[in-house]
């Protein structure tokens, strides 16, 4: 239970088909770390205004509420890897992350202790008996579907997870919790990652980090000197804006390369990528060992599309798209489908 309307009607809706529900929230940040630039504190999800709300949502609906404290793991497991892939040049996926390391593996392991059947969530995706076990697809709304962030879930752990809420639309889920009487049915949604609650993610990167000797040139590619960068980090892959660059077409970032210090930017039929190889996958079927098509999801908000995928002897996989993909960025997820179905992911590299 993240203190918002998903989860919370997730819980209630369980409690009214007669199951026996307990209620978790994950303590994962310590937001007194974190002020704005006012000096404000702010607040997003799992934040401790959060929590509160969960509990409220519990006692309403009466069910036993407890806090697990994974703060060390979520320290450890997502946010010293989101700041070691952007100084590393790449983009993180801070939510994958979180949903593999933190909600399916250490929040299942305590469901697990607490003799639970099943760790239910308010993700929009949907679980289904296929023929040869349990099967993740996309949530019914395409407009919530959130299938993106959980191709790692393993065919394992889909045994022992629910999602209520993947047939339903957002609206039904509010008119749930309107029913419900939950005291958070009109609770607003939270749109940034949940450590970043201002959104800026430079400013977070140079708090937990410092800021360092990390500037370079901006090169064309072509090779000239066209600029000059404060952080490799600052940037990512299609970004158009804030290059300060006078030029006589728009120029997007290409290629980050964070060793030698350097942004290679150029105009937009150079973000166009044929192929791209992928490592550390998943699959909630069997790992192929010959050639698959699939369709191929770059990023959350993509269109899939077709593509090839060969595996290769080291464990990695190359994807070959039918057509060039405009803004493959290393760092994040690739994810298959097989119509609604999700195969499974890798992380591009």
């Amino acid at each position: 239970m993240s203190g918002g309307v998903d989860s919370s009607t997730t819980a209630a809706l369980l409690k009214e088909q007669g199951h026996e529900v307990i209620g978790i929230t994950m303590q994962i940040w310590d937001y007194s770390r974190f002020t704005a630039p006012d000096g404000q504190l702010f607040g997003s999800c799992c934040s401790l205004d959060d929590v509160y709300d969960a509990r409220r949502v519990a006692e309403a609906i009466g069910i036993p509420f407890y806090v697990v404290n994974f703060e060390a793991d979520f320290q450890s497991q997502v946010i010293d890897p989101f700041c070691n892939e952007y100084f590393a040049g790449r983009t993180p996926n801070p939510c994958v992350l979180c949903n593999q390391k933190l909600k399916f593996e250490r929040l299942l392991q305590r469901a697990h202790e607490l003799e639970a059947d099943a760790l239910a969530t308010g993700h929009y995706a949907r679980i289904v008996a296929g023929p040869a076990g349990f099967e993740l697809r996309k949530g019914l709304d395409p407009a919530k579907d959130q299938s993106y962030f959980l191709f790692t879930l393993s065919p394992q752990q889909l045994g022992s997870v629910l999602f209520p809420l993947g047939d339903m639309t957002k609206e039904e889920v509010r008119a749930h919790a309107a029913r419900f009487a939950l005291p958070v049915a009109e609770k607003s949604e939270s749109q940034d990652i949940c450590f970043v609650p201002d959104g800026d993610y430079v400013r977070f990167l140079e708090e937990e980090r410092g800021s360092g000797h990390k500037d370079g040139a901006i090169l064309h590619v072509s090779g000239k000197e066209v600029g000059r960068h404060r952080g490799t980090y600052r940037y990512t892959i299609g970004q158009r804006r804030g290059l300060g660059i006078a030029w006589p077409h728009p120029l997007y970032v290409v290629r980050i390369d964070a060793e030698r210090h350097e942004v290679i930017v150029g105009e937009e039929e150079f973000l166009q990528v044929s192929s791209l190889l992928l490592r550390n996958l998943s699959w909630t079927l069997p790992a192929p060992v010959a050639p698959l098509r699939a369709n191929c999801r770059i990023r959350y908000r993509h269109h899939e599309a077709p593509a090839l995928l060969t595996p290769n002897a080291d464990g990695s996989l190359l994807v070959t798209f039918d057509q060039p993909q405009t803004g493959v960025t290393p760092g994040q997820a690739a994810v298959f489908y097989d119509g609604d179905r999700v195969l499974g992911g890798g992380w591009i590299q």
